[in-house]
């Protein structure tokens, strides 16, 4: 599915609006997301400067593409991750959950290990965090999900013993960018 994606640039102020349309390809746009987030916290990838102090930020790019997770701490650890395409940020996902009181231990560790193996498993139908169900050992992984790429909502835990270690709550889609004309004869009451 393609998509023709609208953003507004403003050149100051008080100057018109530009348009500039975006053609974004959806399977295209799934696919490249199952690459960044095997490229990056799942696998491992490496850290780069953060935009944000305090953040850890990771990174992906391939062709017109740039994929960047930023989060901050650990036990709990909020997020947001955002695609760009052609510099336009066209997709974002905002992510916030917690190791368990009683997993705030070495054991945390051994959660974000096994976290990371489940969304390595990331699928192409839903390219948002892991699969419905991953089990490991002791671990086992699940994640509910509601919408698809353009809108979704979803809650994922890991079980260890059957006790719950860690949970997390994340929703994103599309960005849509505003699109809106400001007559060149309009003053600067109309430029908001």
């Amino acid at each position: 599915m393609v998509i023709k994606h609208c953003t507004t640039f403003s050149v100051s102020l008080y100057a018109p609006v530009e348009l500039r349309y975006v053609e974004l390809d959806l399977e295209e746009l799934a696919a490249f997301l199952i690459k960044a987030k095997r490229a990056t916290y799942a696998g491992d990838g490496r850290e780069v400067k953060p935009q944000r102090p305090g953040f850890k930020e990771l990174e992906f790019s391939e062709g017109d593409f740039n994929y960047r997770d930023s989060y901050t701490g650990f036990y709990a650890a909020p997020g947001q991750e955002i695609v760009r395409f052609k510099g336009v940020p066209v997709w974002s996902m905002a992510y916030d959950g917690e190791i368990g009181k009683q997993f705030r231990n070495a054991i945390a560790f051994k959660v974000y290990a096994f976290l990371k193996k489940a969304l390595m498993q990331v699928e192409e139908t839903k390219p948002f965090r892991g699969p419905e169900y991953f089990e490991e050992g002791n671990f086992v992984y699940i994640n509910e999900v509601v919408g698809d790429i353009t809108r979704f909502t979803g809650r994922e835990k890991i079980l260890l013993s059957n006790i719950e270690a860690f949970k997390q709550n994340y929703f994103g889609g599309l960005i849509l960018h505003l699109k809106k004309i400001i007559p060149k004869t309009q003053g600067a009451a109309g430029a908001i």
